[in-house]
């Protein structure tokens, strides 16, 4: 893995629409990271997001981007359909590269950015900033540690809503090309991570999948599964971007010996049979941090620290010649659930992973 050996780290942005203000934040934010470059097909759209965030340099053909010696990491934040060959051309030009959730639409596309990465000996990570959350992160720690014992229930709950407007005023939103799915791909894919990151490998599914309010899109506004997991536990997927006016997400994960519940990020039941110095905290507090969250409405109410906190790590693990943690591989997860999930809703029939 090629490592990073300047003293500052020097970025670009391909895809210059809503979710690269954040990216841009979390850059700019960054002491030793600097964004030079930014790239979109609507040069409008390059030169303001330019503008806002004070970059020297933007383009309308993001290959004058790649020319650029000086950048050694691209974020890629187009539409999620857009992504391998823009990938694929920034791994032969010898960029590292994240990509925003999901990293691409399809396994053939991302086995396709995975292989030309490794090719090119450039590492290739994907955005799933929730696990940089520590509410998050002190639950997957306390499955290692033990303390739930035998895994028996995961369930993930995204019971959002958009308006007409969120689908119609960008055309690739809710399309199978460019957005890959809908609720379950676009919103849910945060959560569905975290839940086969704490149960584990997924070994079957069945499903249903519908359009119940935005009849005007190609894909689902709501989803629902059962999964199977190959260490025996069970599962629920519920995801939906109809129902008004919003709910908050929902974790809960269950095993023998405890149980918890997140809701908007917040823990809000936090049990064991044992005893451990940090409950108190947790349970006092609602965990070990806050985050006020409005995603359930508004799809750009995020904060940009958690985006932050991952691409620290990865120019950390980067300048160590080390894969990041949420690398390639481990990106392409929780997309496979979700292709099973579809797949198992259209033919009705129980689908076994992998795919």
């Amino acid at each position: 893995m090629k490592r990073l050996e300047r003293d500052k780290i020097v970025f670009g942005i391909i895809g210059c629409g809503a979710i690269a203000n954040i990216h841009a934040k979390a850059i700019k934010s960054i002491e030793i990271a600097e964004l030079r470059a930014v790239a979109d097909v609507n040069i409008d759209s390059a030169c303001n997001l330019a503008q806002r965030y004070q970059v020297e340099k933007f383009y309308g053909d993001y290959r004058e981007l790649l020319k650029d010696d000086s950048i050694e990491i691209v974020n890629i934040c187009t539409p999620s359909g857009l992504r391998a060959e823009i990938a694929i051309d920034c791994a032969r030009a010898g960029k590292h590269i994240i990509a925003e959730k999901p990293i691409e639409v399809t396994l053939e596309r991302i086995d396709k950015m995975i292989e030309e990465c490794e090719k090119n000996d450039v590492a290739l990570a994907g955005i799933f900033n929730n696990r940089y959350n520590k509410n998050y992160r002190i639950v997957y720690d306390m499955i290692k540690k033990g303390r739930f014992g035998n895994l028996i229930l995961g369930d993930v709950y995204v019971k959002w809503y958009r308006d007409k407007e969120y689908y119609t005023r960008s055309s690739w939103r809710g399309t199978w090309r460019f957005d890959g799915g809908g609720a379950l791909m676009n919103q849910s894919i945060h959560f569905i991570d975290l839940l086969q990151w704490y149960m584990g490998p997924v070994e079957s599914i069945k499903a249903y999948t519908t359009q119940a309010v935005h009849k005007y899109i190609e894909t689902e506004d709501l989803g629902v599964a059962i999964i199977r997991f190959k260490n025996g536990a069970l599962g629920v997927i519920e995801g939906s971007t109809a129902l008004y006016p919003g709910l908050h997400d929902r974790i809960e994960i269950h095993g023998e010996n405890g149980s918890i519940l997140i809701e908007n990020s917040k823990i809000l039941r936090w049990e064991f049979r044992d005893k451990d110095p940090i409950d108190e905290e947790i349970i006092r507090n609602k965990g070990l941090e806050t985050f006020e969250l409005g995603s359930s409405r508004d799809p750009m109410e995020i904060p940009y620290e958690l985006h932050k906190r991952e691409i620290e790590d990865i120019i950390n693990s980067l300048r160590e010649g080390k894969k990041p943690l949420i690398d390639g591989y481990e990106a392409r997860k929780a997309v496979e659930i979700i292709l099973a999930i579809y797949r198992a809703s259209k033919t009705g029939e129980e689908v076994k992973l992998p795919l």
